[in-house]
Protein backbone atom coordinates (compact mmCIF):
# COMPACT_ATOMS: atom_id res chain seq x y z
CA UNK A 1 0.00 0.00 0.00
CA UNK A 2 1.30 3.46 -0.90
CA UNK A 3 0.27 6.83 0.47
CA UNK A 4 1.60 9.87 -1.36
CA UNK A 5 1.86 13.42 -0.07
CA UNK A 6 2.17 16.64 -2.04
CA UNK A 7 2.36 20.36 -1.41
CA UNK A 8 1.41 22.88 -4.06
CA UNK A 9 3.64 25.81 -3.06
CA UNK A 10 6.20 26.65 -5.76
CA UNK A 11 4.68 24.16 -8.19
CA UNK A 12 3.13 25.12 -11.48
CA UNK A 13 -0.16 23.50 -12.41
CA UNK A 14 1.74 21.47 -15.02
CA UNK A 15 4.21 20.16 -12.44
CA UNK A 16 1.51 19.51 -9.81
CA UNK A 17 -0.86 17.57 -12.06
CA UNK A 18 2.09 15.88 -13.79
CA UNK A 19 3.32 14.47 -10.47
CA UNK A 20 -0.13 13.14 -9.62
CA UNK A 21 -0.40 11.51 -13.04
CA UNK A 22 3.14 10.09 -13.01
CA UNK A 23 2.51 8.46 -9.63
CA UNK A 24 -0.89 7.08 -10.67
CA UNK A 25 -2.71 8.77 -7.77
CA UNK A 26 -6.30 7.54 -7.45
CA UNK A 27 -7.74 9.96 -4.86
CA UNK A 28 -6.50 13.25 -3.53
CA UNK A 29 -7.33 13.90 0.11
CA UNK A 30 -7.13 17.62 0.79
CA UNK A 31 -6.15 17.99 4.44
CA UNK A 32 -5.95 21.78 4.55
CA UNK A 33 -8.10 23.50 7.13
CA UNK A 34 -8.99 26.18 4.57
CA UNK A 35 -9.12 25.02 0.96
CA UNK A 36 -10.72 28.15 -0.51
CA UNK A 37 -8.05 30.80 0.04
CA UNK A 38 -7.26 33.11 -2.87
CA UNK A 39 -3.62 32.10 -2.35
CA UNK A 40 -4.49 28.53 -3.31
CA UNK A 41 -4.57 29.38 -7.04
CA UNK A 42 -5.29 26.25 -9.08
CA UNK A 43 -5.73 24.24 -5.86
CA UNK A 44 -8.77 26.16 -4.66
CA UNK A 45 -11.18 23.46 -3.46
CA UNK A 46 -13.99 23.57 -6.04
CA UNK A 47 -11.60 24.24 -8.94
CA UNK A 48 -9.22 21.50 -7.83
CA UNK A 49 -12.02 18.94 -7.63
CA UNK A 50 -12.97 19.80 -11.24
CA UNK A 51 -9.38 19.73 -12.56
CA UNK A 52 -8.62 16.40 -10.90
CA UNK A 53 -11.75 14.75 -12.26
CA UNK A 54 -11.59 16.19 -15.77
CA UNK A 55 -7.84 16.04 -16.38
CA UNK A 56 -6.86 12.86 -14.57
CA UNK A 57 -9.95 11.00 -13.36
CA UNK A 58 -8.80 11.43 -9.75
CA UNK A 59 -11.31 11.58 -6.91
CA UNK A 60 -11.25 14.54 -4.50
CA UNK A 61 -11.99 14.50 -0.78
CA UNK A 62 -11.64 17.48 1.58
CA UNK A 63 -11.23 16.12 5.09
CA UNK A 64 -10.53 18.54 7.94
CA UNK A 65 -10.31 15.69 10.48
CA UNK A 66 -6.67 15.58 9.32
CA UNK A 67 -6.19 19.35 9.70
CA UNK A 68 -4.59 21.11 12.63
CA UNK A 69 -6.75 23.60 14.49
CA UNK A 70 -6.38 27.31 13.78
CA UNK A 71 -4.94 27.68 17.29
CA UNK A 72 -2.17 25.15 16.65
CA UNK A 73 -1.35 26.71 13.27
CA UNK A 74 -1.30 30.25 14.66
CA UNK A 75 0.84 29.27 17.65
CA UNK A 76 3.47 27.80 15.33
CA UNK A 77 3.37 30.68 12.84
CA UNK A 78 3.73 33.22 15.67
CA UNK A 79 6.63 31.15 17.06
CA UNK A 80 4.81 30.61 20.36
CA UNK A 81 5.57 26.90 19.97
CA UNK A 82 8.42 25.04 18.30
CA UNK A 83 8.01 22.49 15.53
CA UNK A 84 8.43 19.63 18.03
CA UNK A 85 5.67 21.15 20.21
CA UNK A 86 3.51 21.52 17.10
CA UNK A 87 4.05 17.84 16.33
CA UNK A 88 3.09 16.83 19.88
CA UNK A 89 -0.09 18.94 19.88
CA UNK A 90 -1.10 17.74 16.43
CA UNK A 91 -0.54 14.05 17.20
CA UNK A 92 -2.58 14.48 20.39
CA UNK A 93 -5.35 16.07 18.30
CA UNK A 94 -5.31 13.10 15.90
CA UNK A 95 -5.56 10.76 18.89
CA UNK A 96 -8.53 12.74 20.26
CA UNK A 97 -10.24 12.58 16.86
CA UNK A 98 -9.78 8.78 16.75
CA UNK A 99 -8.23 8.95 13.31
CA UNK A 100 -7.78 5.18 13.02
CA UNK A 101 -11.53 4.69 13.36
CA UNK A 102 -12.20 7.59 10.97
CA UNK A 103 -9.96 6.02 8.33
CA UNK A 104 -11.59 2.60 8.73
CA UNK A 105 -15.13 4.01 8.50
CA UNK A 106 -14.59 6.61 5.77
CA UNK A 107 -11.35 6.24 3.81
CA UNK A 108 -9.99 2.74 4.03
CA UNK A 109 -11.13 1.84 0.51
CA UNK A 110 -9.34 4.85 -1.02
CA UNK A 111 -6.17 4.75 1.06
CA UNK A 112 -4.00 2.77 -1.35
CA UNK A 113 -2.76 5.19 -3.98
CA UNK A 114 -4.21 8.25 -2.30
CA UNK A 115 -2.31 11.51 -1.99
CA UNK A 116 -2.51 13.84 1.01
CA UNK A 117 -2.49 17.49 -0.05
CA UNK A 118 -1.34 20.54 1.85
CA UNK A 119 0.32 23.78 0.87
CA UNK A 120 3.85 23.45 2.28
CA UNK A 121 6.54 23.03 -0.35
CA UNK A 122 8.21 20.11 1.43
CA UNK A 123 6.84 17.50 3.81
CA UNK A 124 9.54 17.94 6.45
CA UNK A 125 7.65 20.52 8.52
CA UNK A 126 4.14 19.90 7.26
CA UNK A 127 1.23 18.15 8.90
CA UNK A 128 0.73 15.98 5.79
CA UNK A 129 3.87 14.05 6.76
CA UNK A 130 2.57 13.67 10.31
CA UNK A 131 -0.80 12.40 9.05
CA UNK A 132 0.82 9.88 6.69
CA UNK A 133 3.09 8.60 9.46
CA UNK A 134 0.17 8.46 11.89
CA UNK A 135 -1.84 6.32 9.46
CA UNK A 136 1.20 4.12 8.89
CA UNK A 137 1.55 3.51 12.66
CA UNK A 138 -2.22 3.02 13.07
CA UNK A 139 -2.20 0.05 10.68
CA UNK A 140 0.93 -1.97 11.59
CA UNK A 141 -0.51 -5.05 9.85
CA UNK A 142 -0.38 -3.22 6.49
CA UNK A 143 2.83 -2.48 4.70
CA UNK A 144 2.28 1.22 4.10
CA UNK A 145 4.95 3.04 2.15
CA UNK A 146 4.94 6.85 2.23
CA UNK A 147 6.14 8.75 -0.83
CA UNK A 148 6.46 12.54 -0.76
CA UNK A 149 6.11 13.84 -4.32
Amino acid sequence: MVIYTIGFTRKSAEEFFGLLKKNDVKHLIDIRLNNSSQLAGFTKGSDLKYFLRELLGIGYIHDTKFSPTKEIIDSYKKKSISWSEYEEKFIQLLDERDIRKHVIENLYDVLDGCCLLCSEETAEKCHRRLVAEYIQRAFPDKEIRIVHI
